[in-house]
């Protein structure tokens, strides 16, 4: 196949090419004017020899949150630190690279770092004295605030436990410098807010660290504001208007809990403002049901509600009218009651509406009946699993199980059993809460170990095979991100491709995770290549 006599502008050579569900061949692949052409090309005006190196369709995520971790990985970022003192030494060093800043702020601590509550404010006052320190955590559930910041929110042992918060608290009733769930936004909203220029320097920030782990695209799961940091939308409307932004976006809209349908035609007049380019916002985020709660009875089906403040019936309004008005609905939920009332909303709004075509997916998905399993395929909603979640690590024992009970505790993350019942899977990772990288996340999908394929295994009977989890991450998310004609590599279809330093279904899959990417491509360009490639 030629390129309509045009000489194309890449041709790869010499390397097995995966197409998609499973498929892998040895034809050249070449890219004229950003389209993909299968066939006996020669030429091109740069021939790149994959030297047994694989050829991939980019890899896609269907839910994460590209600006606010990038503004973080600007900030005091303690994702690396494992231990109290890991965290003290980064926050020190932070703070002296960084004098004339009036605030520390910073993320990404574990909560297994914590030996003892009472002494966290002690602790930050000791490296940061004289200027306020906000600290979210990992899970952006928790925050650390020193005494400065305690005292600029006068938070003191007499003010009471917002609602849906805790202020940890010593014997005496003063607070311990940890604040949870609503109570950081005590702290949150009085953190400096950060100029046009600083967060479109961390959504640029994102993209490229997302370039170089192999992913073309996503869906950024919270258009509004959160935590204290504006909402991103227009900083990814400058990005698209300045030509900067190379990934495909598809951004979620936030329903507000607290209003009804008046704002329908907000977030329709939203989603005209933000189309530009490979920019979309044709998503709406609701959250039914939240995840396990710290304070939470030990069962799946006493959960804490989430912030969505409706019961079953007014969820399927919700979700009626805005699968109407040609709205995907991105379901933020964790559990099996609120998979279910997300299931009965989509079937609510199919039998009204039909089916609109609109990719309404189950995001974060943990806990699921088996009953459900079958019902995502027959009303096509999609299965959305964040995949490195699924790895067993001390923490399932301590927190998760305990939380879930004995009923539930054979049933977390059953991708196998969805997949089986004919399920859409579609991958996501959560950063900045969770890792972005897609191997790391294929890695533990197929393994269901944490890391490096070593340890103890969680539900290996759920395991899914490597080919379900590139598809996951490649024709599933981009189906979810309504990003047509990607996803796979077939005519036609847009040059968005990654190339790793390896054919992964050589090696043994315990070594999945040590594969490398060595060159992404958006639409034929060339948007990440290691170095040496």
């Amino acid at each position: 196949m030629t390129c309509g006599g045009v000489v194309p502008e890449l041709l790869f050579v010499g390397g097995p090419v995966y197409l998609g569900g499973g498929v892998i061949t040895s034809d050249p692949v070449a890219v004229c004017d950003g389209r993909i052409r299968l066939g006996a090309e020669t030429r091109a005006d740069e021939v790149i020899d994959l030297r047994g190196r694989m050829l991939l369709p980019g890899f896609q995520d269907a839910h994460i949150h590209a600006v606010f971790g990038g503004i973080e990985l600007g900030q005091c970022y303690l994702g690396r630190a494992r231990t109290v003192e890991a965290c003290l030494e980064s926050l020190a060093e932070y703070a002296a690279a960084n004098p004339y800043r009036t605030w520390i702020v910073g993320s990404g601590w574990c909560a297994t770092a914590l030996r003892d509550n009472t002494e966290v404010g002690e602790l930050l006052d000791s490296v940061v004295p004289d200027r306020p320190v906000y600290l979210l955590s990992k899970d952006r559930e928790q925050a650390w605030a020193n005494g400065m910041a305690l005292e600029l929110a006068k938070i003191d042992r007499w003010l009471p436990d917002p609602a849906g918060g805790r202020i940890d608290r010593r014997p005496d009733g003063a607070p311990t410098g940890v604040l949870e769930d609503s109570a950081v936004d005590l702290v949150a909203r009085l953190v400096p807010e950060l100029s046009e220029a600083e967060q479109l320097a961390g959504l640029l920030r994102a993209q490229r660290m997302l370039h170089e782990l192999g992913i073309t695209g996503w869906q950024d799961a919270l258009l509004g504001s959160s935590g204290g940091q504006s909402d991103p939308g227009e900083i990814y409307l400058l990005a698209a208007a300045a030509g900067t932004l190379t990934a495909r976006v598809n951004g979620a809209l936030c329903w507000d809990p607290d209003r009804g349908s008046e704002q329908l035609g907000e977030l329709i007049a939203r989603r005209e403002r933000l189309q530009r380019g490979r920019l979309q916002a044709r998503a709406v985020k609701i959250s039914p049901c939240a995840a396990a709660s710290r304070s939470a009875a030990p069962s799946a089906a006493v959960w804490r509600r989430g912030v969505l403040g409706a019961d079953t019936v007014g969820l399927s309004q919700i979700v009626t009218m805005l699968d109407a008005h040609d709205f995907q609905v991105h379901f933020h939920e964790h559990d099996d009651r609120a998979v279910r009332e997300c299931l009965d909303a989509v079937e609510a709004a199919w039998k009204i509406n039909g089916d609109r075509g609109n990719r309404h997916h189950l995001a974060r998905l943990g806990v699921v009946h088996p009953d459900d399993a079958e019902r995502f395929a027959a009303m096509g909603a999609v299965a959305s699993m964040q995949l490195s979640r699924v790895g067993y690590d001390p923490h399932v024992d301590e927190a998760t199980m305990p939380l879930l009970g004995t009923q539930h505790a054979a049933s977390p993350y059953p991708f196998a059993e969805l997949r089986d019942s004919g399920a859409l899977l579609a991958a996501s990772s959560d950063w900045p809460v969770r890792s972005a990288d897609p191997l790391h996340g294929i890695h533990v999908a197929v393994n269901r170990v944490a890391q490096r394929g070593v340890g103890r295994t969680l539900l290996e009977q759920y395991r899914i095979s490597l080919a379900d989890a590139i598809d996951a991450y490649t024709a599933g998310s981009s189906y979810v991100n309504h990003a047509d004609c990607t996803g796979r590599i077939a005519n036609g279809c847009y040059a968005d491709l990654v190339v790793l330093d390896r054919n992964p279904f050589d090696y043994p899959d315990v070594e999945i995770a040590d594969a490398q990417v060595e060159m992404t491509l958006v639409e034929g360009e060339i948007v990440y290549a290691a170095e040496g490639r």
